[in-house]
């Protein structure tokens, strides 16, 4: 059963949210385009439901309220080391269909591959997931493809009509918050998934050593200008560096942090004596697709790419990926 109330409920059930959640939400960025003059729909910490842009999908994804661009690991001294705190509040991100699919496979990356990370692990731990509907695809999307467009883990689901809002509840510790001290009136609340696509996207499902040398690694790798633009919008993405930070009063005394990186980006994979693995752009363009729709489903069983549609959106040169991938499928026929 779900509830419906007024925005002007609504925005008291955020800021009361707000008291034990930073509410992570797309917002509208105004001038902050990569561009000149343009705009940006990123995640920022919201407290209204006016805040939130509903309509589009976001340029960049939920992933960096969960793995920050910058992230400090530790502090030292001479002497010693210490982890920065976690997160005080709890999270409640909201995020469409296919970005739920995409913490799957983050989950599968930094909790379940041998290894746990324990700074993803305890802002993990304190998160909570809101849905976002779609009642119509976005034009680079191909989420039906690849059967991520509905989803049912979610705590809430809001969706906003004029001046009314909708919610269905599947997290029992919401429903108090949601009814308190405010009009609701319970009604069916059914999630609006899409169930078609403008983009359709086919995989290829008989990838062979051939497939590694094909040609059109280097058609489509020789106009990347490697800015990495690509794998920072993508909610999949999961390489970083590392810095160490030394500071000018004490250079015995720092931080280490780990950064966001891109295996699209000339030398990151470099290594001691200058040895590199992937020597050309046509080569970091093979690893990353390669990565995305086949590497990921052999070692997981499921592919790592979720038909979100940002790295298509995102990318200066207009280098699609699901045109590649299509290819790649129709040249196996």
């Amino acid at each position: 059963m779900g509830y419906q109330l007024s925005k002007a409920d609504a925005n008291a059930l955020f800021a009361d949210l707000s008291e034990q959640y930073d509410i992570w939400a797309p917002v509208l960025k105004t001038g902050e385009g990569c561009f000149s003059d343009t705009d940006i729909v990123r995640y920022d910490k919201v407290k209204s439901v006016d805040e939130i842009v509903w309509d589009k999908k976001s340029d960049y994804s939920f992933k960096e309220t969960l793995l920050h661009i910058n992230e400090t690991l530790f502090y030292f001294t001479e002497d010693e080391t210490t982890v920065p705190k976690g997160p005080e509040k709890e999270l409640l991100i909201f995020m469409r269909a296919c970005d739920f699919h995409a913490l799957k496979r983050l989950d599968q990356i930094y909790l379940d591959n041998k290894f746990e990370d324990f700074y993803y692990k305890r802002i993990r731990e304190k998160a909570k997931f809101a849905l976002i509907g779609c009642s119509e695809s976005c034009k680079s999307g191909f989420c039906v493809s690849m059967g991520t467009n509905q989803t049912d883990e979610y705590a809430i689901y809001v969706a906003v009509n004029g001046d009314t809002v909708s919610i269905d509840v599947k997290d029992e510790s919401f429903k108090n918050t949601i009814t308190y001290g405010r009009y609701t009136t319970e009604v069916e609340v059914t999630p609006a998934f899409v169930t078609e696509n403008y983009e359709k996207v086919t995989l290829p499902k008989k990838l062979s050593n051939e497939s590694f040398t094909n040609e059109i690694w280097k058609e489509y790798g020789e106009r990347c200008i490697t800015c990495g633009r690509c794998n920072f919008a993508c909610p999949t993405c999961t390489c970083f560096t590392m810095q160490d930070i030394f500071y000018h009063d004490n250079p015995k005394v720092g931080e280490r942090r780990r950064v966001w990186a891109s295996c699209q980006i000339e030398d990151y994979d470099q290594i001691a004596g200058g040895i590199k693995f992937r020597k050309t752009k046509a080569d970091n363009m093979r690893f990353k697709v390669m990565h995305k729709i086949y590497d990921y489903e052999k070692r997981f069983g499921y592919p790592m790419c979720v038909g979100c549609g940002r790295c298509d959106d995102i990318c200066p040169e207009y280098i699609s990926y699901s045109a590649l991938v299509n290819r790649l499928a129709k040249e196996e026929q």
